[in-house]
């Protein structure tokens, strides 16, 4: 959600973190702002409503050398969207910049209120600054104790960035909220930010502090970076790791939007998943859940990715004989679920920040069930807080709307299928899988190749009034997932159904300006086509994705017709017919004239609830 960024340094601060700040923006804002201590001692704020560059015009015309700044993209929750509104937060000595959402903040801002604190905005976060000044001022505890002692009072999931103007020193502390500090001791630089992304290329090495941890961000050569728990007491809670990410990951190239470049990436990603796992590294996560045998398996998850769960629970249950329940995170966490310490919970989350996913997990920790996350950033929440984790290896994905995670996450949940039946050691069904894997990746470079007539029936199905996404068995999810991207991007009506349902309802909203997306396979063919042709009765415009092999039958009841080559590919193939679906979307999207990469309302990582 709100991105934020701290810097410490001999380099120009404000540089570094509008930088920072321009990375973060994929993940979904409406204001942005900076503070820093000037060379008067004094602090500097600057904040507006809208893009960063709005932000960005109005720091243009002065002249900024800084040591120290925080900077914030804001989400909002609490208050309207307006310069008031937005981070940093300030007084006299103390500003602020906050992730998260305060739970009690009322009754703490009517505590405040009566002893004197005033406030200029309406957000929650302010009420953390006013309990930070209480402190200081009337109770005349330091700055650090402060923090420990205001930390303590909120509830909620929240993550803080502090910055002291009489020192110019960075203090940051969270709770179930994604926080990241990183070094760079050569040129005495340290950084904190929401997001690792936004510390590419300035620090080599990267620190993910656990919950309830104080992270103190100095200037002294020998002291960078140094940690303390709630009681002031010096803590090593905190995970470690070489900084290897790209900045070149996070550049556009030749592309015009991140979402296309990342369509683009997934072959060369799917091979990457098959070199990592089978032999590179990844072997060693492999190996350490060979020997999980569960009776049943749980996975929990949100949005696209609570999708890619349903096509894994199809590999798990096809694959490896073993019941397999799906839920999402957010009904999960507050229902009391029957689970017992035979069952394997797996959470599915890009960022490894999702606060429901997070919520769901810890649920599953109290009762005694063995946890597995299929994740993309090493060293997230979930990362940290599960038993055992798989990695998809996405790298950075910068559009809001996912396309390469979803099929990482997919390809990663069959090869935990695989490895939970017991066919690790197995070459033969293991080069079998490769196999499949490295055709599915072959396959889809030459679509991305040829996607004249994806763009061409976007061209003329763009101004219809609405979607239907269909599919039976395996290809269900898929419709789930092509609704979703139509959705989030082009901002059109559309639903995703199984095939068979239609007729229990949504039929009756057929007709000549409502177009059905069928993506089917060579399974339930033969059913799909007659849901397709209650469709076409009722003279709705026919899109049918599905196999070359059918060619006859599928030209006689479509609109528009969108053939591939499934042979060989088996469980793939829905995730095969997903790739027209992103670019369907995508050039939908493109000839509406949406904010394809940043669109409106959504947030790359959700850490709220």
């Amino acid at each position: 959600m709100c991105g934020i960024v701290g810097h410490l340094g001999p380099r120009n601060s404000v540089e570094i973190v509008m930088e920072g700040l321009k990375r973060l923006e994929y993940r979904g804002y409406d204001s942005a702002g900076i503070c820093f201590v000037n060379e008067k001692g004094q602090f500097s704020v600057f904040k507006k409503s809208g893009k960063l560059e709005n932000l960005q015009a109005l720091i243009a015309k002065e002249k900024i050398i800084a040591r120290s700044c925080i900077g914030h993209t804001r989400w909002a929750t609490h208050g309207e969207v307006n310069d008031v509104n937005s981070h940093p937060h300030n007084s006299e000595d103390i500003a602020l910049v906050h992730n998260g959402i305060i739970e009690n903040a009322e009754e703490i801002r009517t505590e405040l209120l009566a002893e004197g604190v005033r406030f200029q905005s309406d957000t929650d976060s302010e009420v953390f600054l006013g309990m930070l000044t209480f402190y200081t001022q009337k109770k005349k505890m330091g700055l650090v104790e402060s923090i420990a002692q205001s930390f303590k009072r909120i509830r909620g999931n929240s993550a803080f960035v502090i910055l002291n103007r009489a020192t110019s020193e960075i203090f940051a502390v969270k709770r179930g909220a994604p926080l990241v500090c990183g070094i760079n001791e050569i040129s005495s630089e340290v950084l904190v930010s929401s997001d690792p992304y936004a510390l590419v290329g300035v620090v080599d090495k990267l620190y993910f502090p656990e919950d309830d941890i104080i992270c103190y961000l100095s200037a002294a050569n020998k002291n960078l970076l140094r940690f303390f728990d709630l009681n002031l007491v010096p803590s090593k809670r905190y995970f470690s790791k070489k900084q290897e990410m790209s900045f070149k990951a996070s550049e556009k190239g030749n592309f015009e939007h991140f979402m296309l470049k990342e369509i683009h990436e997934q072959p060369e990603l799917m091979r990457g998943l098959v070199q990592f796992y089978f032999h590179g590294e990844g072997k060693d996560s492999l190996h350490g859940i060979t020997q999980l045998r569960p009776e049943r398996i749980i996975i929990s998850a949100c949005g696209t990715a609570y999708y890619a769960g349903l096509v894994i629970r199809n590999f798990i249950e096809t694959f490896n004989g073993v019941s397999c329940t799906h839920e999402l995170a957010s009904e999960f966490r507050y229902r009391k679920p029957l689970v017992n310490p035979k069952d394997l919970a797996v959470f599915i989350s890009q960022s490894g920040e999702t606060a429901d996913t997070l919520a769901a997990q810890t649920l599953c920790k109290e009762l005694h069930v063995g946890t597995l996350s299929i994740v993309n950033v090493e060293g997230s929440s979930l990362y940290r807080q599960c038993d055992h984790n798989l990695l998809i290896r996405a790298g950075i994905e910068v559009g809001v709307a996912s396309t390469k995670a979803f099929t990482q996450q997919v390809l990663t949940g069959r090869i935990l299928s695989h490895v939970l039946a017991g066919h690790l050691n197995d070459k033969e069904k293991t080069n079998a899988l490769i196999y499949k894997i490295n055709t599915l990746a072959e396959r889809v470079d030459s679509l991305l190749v040829n996607s004249g007539l994806i763009r061409e029936v976007a061209q003329q199905l763009y101004n219809k009034k609405g979607f239907f996404f269909t599919g039976r068995g395996p290809y269900f999810p898929i419709a789930l997932e092509g609704a979703l991207k139509l959705k989030e991007i082009a901002y059109v009506h559309a639903e995703g159904y199984a095939a068979g349902e239609l007729k229990h309802g949504p039929i009756a909203l057929i007709d000549h300006e409502m177009v059905n997306i069928a993506v089917m396979g060579e399974d339930l063919f033969e059913k799909s086509i007659s849901n397709v042709q209650e469709v076409r009765a009722r003279k709705g415009i026919i899109v049918v994705i599905g196999p070359e092999s059918h060619r006859e039958e599928i030209k006689k009841i479509s609109d528009h017709a969108i053939l591939l080559n499934l042979e060989g590919l088996g469980e793939f193939s829905p995730l095969f017919l997903n790739i027209v679906n992103q670019l369907l979307a995508y050039y939908v999207a493109k000839c509406k004239g949406t904010d394809i990469d940043k669109p409106r309302n959504l947030a790359k990582s959700v850490t709220v609830e």
